[in-house]
Parts: structure tokens; C-alpha cells; sequence
């Protein structure tokens, strides 16, 4: 049974991990989000840190138009200090060009002091980025939702496009990312990605991972299991001018697949989360920045600079 969630849109913050709400809670009105410590009751008016990352947005987005974009994501409701900086670390050494984390003020401190790779944070609550947004973050992303369905719990287009419209009011300058969810119809996904980028959004991510299931093993499995959200790149980069990020269930073998179908970027998660070796986290994120060239191209742009000096 799914349930249809209800965010509160007021000034809130947070660092405690998700717990599941009671039934009560939600005939009630109640939130399904975790609850929050309020960092302040006022917008947040920042003309100076404003300007900068209106002018950083065409650099944060640069990999995107090159269609060469690799976002590791460490997850939404993943607040381990120590996953979360092996992660960052196996970013920054195997060859990503983002890194994406929970909406957290002291995450983001955290990587921050660990990469110099743009830092993007996941959140469903519009009020929680901007302390994150001024410790460091350059980009926002509406989605992961993973946490959610996990709890029967969807997001209808009108739940999305609100909560896209409150983080515009909030940061109008700040790169946005939005999710489409899975769970809506192909032509309901893309009819939500077009007006999301009606509304201002930078890059639509798509996903569909945790609903297939392979029924095979090696490549063919890798393949099966990465279909659902090929099929949502291929058919919103063909709806959208805005870069599409093709993410949820891609590895080596489907990266290229995803640039292939229209993406502009993919984005990686749990082949990376799961890992515990630091080690092994940097040899699979490198194994899939070399499947779509990345690596190859740093190397060229670093000995193009060594021929100018």
C-alpha cells in the first residue's frame, strides 16, 4: 500500500537518521519526514555568496554540457561520517566530476576538506538546503527517494513540482537537480520533466533501479537491471533541452549505454555505498569514469596545460 507523503515547507533542519512515523501521526496531518532543528526563522539573504554561484553555475554544469558528467551518490538518509568520506574520497581519486550527499551542513564540511570535486546535497525538505548551500554545497538535488519507497511511501508530480517551486523561491541562483520518480508512467515522466524545466530546474535524474529485478546473471543482469531507467533517459532527453542525468542500477557495463540513449551524466550509488573498502570504492568508481571516457579526457586537458606552461 503506498501512501502519499505531506512536506512541511518551513524553515528546518537536521542531523538525526530517518525513523518510521506512526499511522497516527499520519491521519493527522503529520509529516513522514524526520524531524528537524530550526536554524532560523528568516530567509536566508545572502547577495554576496548569491552572485557566486550564479556565476559558478555554467562551471558546475560544464561536465553536463560535455555530456560527460559522473554524480557518486552516498544517499539521502546516509549520515555515517565515515561511509560518507570514503565515498567522497573514492570520488575525488577515481575520477568523478560530482559527488552528491545528504543535506547536511557538517557533511558538507566534511567534503569539502576532502575534495575539490562540486558538492551537490539530496533533500525532499526545500528549507533544509540553504545552511548547506553556505557550507559549501553548489548544487541541490529534489530526489533519491529510495528511503521513501522503501516505506510505501510516493511522490505525486504535484509533490514534486511544489517542492521544486519553494526551492526556486529559496535559491534561485543554485544549480537544481529534480528526480522524476519511477513509479509515474513514462509519458506522466515526461510530462513532469518538461514542466520542471518550465519551472527553472537545471537537470532532470532519472532512476528506476530498485523496481527491476534481473533475472540473470553478469552483463545480461547489469543490462536488466539498468533498463528502466535507460528507457526514462532515452525518452525525456528527447522532451527536455536541459541536461538529463541517467541514474539508480548503472555500472561499467551501462554507463555508456545511458550516454548513449541521451543522457548527459549518470549517476552512481550503491555500487559504490556498498563497498567497504575504500580501496574497492575507488577501483569501481574508475572502472566506470574509464567506461565513459573520463579519465582518458582529464589526462588529455592535464598534458594539453603541461605543453602551454
Amino acid at each position: 500500500m503506498s501512501s502519499s507523503i505531506s512536506i512541511p515547507l518551513s524553515p528546518t533542519t537536521h542531523t538525526q537518521p530517518f525513523s518510521k512515523p506512526s499511522e497516527n501521526n499520519l491521519l493527522f496531518g503529520g509529516s513522514l519526514l524526520p524531524k528537524r532543528l530550526p536554524f532560523s526563522k528568516r530567509r536566508v539573504s545572502y547577495p554576496a555568496t548569491r552572485a557566486l554561484l550564479s556565476a559558478n553555475k555554467e562551471s558546475v554544469l560544464h561536465d553536463f554540457h560535455e555530456r560527460r558528467a559522473l554524480k557518486i551518490i552516498t544517499g539521502l538518509q546516509n549520515f555515517c561520517r565515515d561511509n560518507v568520506a570514503s565515498v567522497v574520497i573514492a570520488a575525488d581519486k577515481g575520477g568523478a566530476t560530482h559527488v552528491d550527499i545528504a543535506c547536511d551542513p557538517e557533511l558538507v564540511k566534511l567534503a569539502t576538506s576532502l575534495t575539490s570535486l562540486p558538492i551537490c546535497v539530496s533533500s525532499v525538505t526545500p528549507a533544509a538546503f540553504p545552511a548547506a548551500v553556505e557550507a559549501g554545497a553548489v548544487m541541490v538535488e529534489i530526489g533519491n527517494y529510495d528511503s521513501f519507497y522503501e516505506m510505501g511511501v510516493l511522490f505525486s508530480p504535484e509533490q514534486i513540482l511544489n517542492l521544486t517551486k519553494e526551492t526556486r523561491r529559496i535559491l534561485p541562483s543554485v544549480t537544481l537537480s529534480v528526480t522524476v520518480p519511477h513509479t509515474l508512467s513514462l509519458p506522466d515522466q515526461i510530462k513532469l520533466a518538461e514542466q520542471l524545466e518550465q519551472e527553472g530546474v537545471d537537470i532532470i535524474q532519472t532512476e528506476g533501479g530498485k523496481c527491476s529485478n534481473a533475472t540473470n546473471a553478469g552483463v545480461l543482469g547489469l543490462i536488466e537491471k539498468a533498463t528502466p531507467t535507460l528507457a526514462s533517459a532515452y525518452s525525456i532527453s528527447r522532451a527536455v533541452k536541459i541536461p538529463v542525468m541517467c541514474s539508480s542500477g548503472l555500472s561499467a557495463v551501462t554507463a555508456p549505454m545511458a550516454i548513449t540513449a541521451g543522457a548527459a551524466g549518470v549517476g552512481v550509488g550503491s555500487a559504490i555505498n556498498k563497498l567497504n573498502d575504500v580501496v574497492a570504492m575507488i577501483a569501481e568508481v574508475r572502472s566506470i569514469a574509464d567506461s565513459l571516457g573520463i579519465s582518458s579526457d582529464r589526462q588529455t586537458v592535464v598534458e594539453e596545460k603541461t605543453l602551454r606552461l
